[in-house]
């Protein structure tokens, strides 16, 4: 097997993988081959040298036969990236546009801990008290004792008590103050920034009836008035329209672009410039921006 048919035994095998069907016929003459060819004509065959440039473009190099095969759902992702109309094969190309979602969540931000404890504290309060005692006073008398007296004289004990007072301590627990424990609720708006990314299909048609494809509003226009701007700004020095297309390409696009269509140019240029030099390496700034700029001025104005 030399070169040429290992390439495309590798790029049939490549297109099993990716879920693809390989049909093989045997014919006995030219007319069985015409009319085989006219049945898989019919059917809208895949144009296997266009599919395995597509492959190339994204990066693939040549089959891989340790490469697991293609699931079920990897298969239907490749197959909707191409779809047919008029019997020609194109193929899809996804504009990807990330969208920032803000939430919120509660998290502690603080604490507040209250203890309660028993303080003991030492008191001392005056309080009057009395104590009684039987004091005994013997008095000499003469005199004749009474009736009263004579009724007396018998054996008889009479007992006088002694009082004495102490002091008694009760306790009465009683509120005097209270500590209000409850919760402040504020809210605050709060600007979350952060930056998104997206994907940008930018169409260059070389050759004459270039049109200028300003995909973001779907407007489309003949760019005649650039072929007229670029022959009375840079037509003397020779050159063609071609190298000079992009830069107005490039400005009428972002004018179109809703991070830029609401600015000044004098505002958004360094952004203009910087995603410019970035796609265009070799095409120095200076050189083409005027043509970005009348691209620019021919959608916003």
């Amino acid at each position: 097997m030399d070169n040429e048919q290992e390439r495309y035994a590798g790029t049939y095998s490549e297109a099993v993988r990716r879920g693809s069907y390989l049909l093989t016929v045997h014919l006995q003459n030219d007319e069985q081959a015409d009319l085989a060819t006219e049945i898989m004509n019919r059917h809208d065959p895949v144009d296997i040298d266009e599919r395995s440039t597509q492959w190339r473009s994204e990066g693939w190099q040549q089959y891989d036969p340790s490469a697991a095969a293609y699931t079920d759902a990897e298969i239907q992702q490749e197959r909707s990236r191409y779809t047919k109309g008029s019997g020609t094969e194109k193929a899809a190309i996804p504009v990807i546009q990330e969208e920032m979602q803000v939430g919120k969540r509660a998290v502690q931000s603080g604490s507040v801990r209250i203890h309660q404890r028993v303080i003991d504290t030492p008191v001392e309060e005056s309080v009057q008290l009395r104590d009684e005692r039987v004091s005994i006073e013997r008095r000499p008398v003469d005199e004749p004792a009474t009736t009263a007296d004579l009724a007396g004289l018998k054996d008889e004990t009479i007992e006088v008590r002694e009082t004495t007072e102490e002091p008694v301590v009760a306790k009465v627990a009683r509120v005097v103050e209270e500590v209000v424990v409850g919760k402040e609720v504020t809210e605050r708006t709060e600007t979350v920034s952060d930056r998104v990314r997206s994907t940008d299909v930018e169409v260059e048609r070389m050759g004459g009836g270039t049109q200028v494809d300003t995909t973001r509003t779907g407007a489309a226009f003949d760019d005649s008035d650039f072929r007229s701007h670029w022959q009375s700004m840079y037509g003397q020095a020779g050159g063609s329209y071609d190298e000079y297309a992009p830069a107005y390409q490039h400005g009428s696009r972002l004018a179109a672009d809703e991070r830029y269509s609401k600015h000044q140019w004098s505002d958004v240029e360094p952004d203009v410039r910087r995603e410019w030099e970035t796609g265009h390496a070799g095409h120095p700034w200076e050189k083409f921006k005027d043509a970005v700029r009348y691209g620019w001025d021919k959608i916003t104005k």
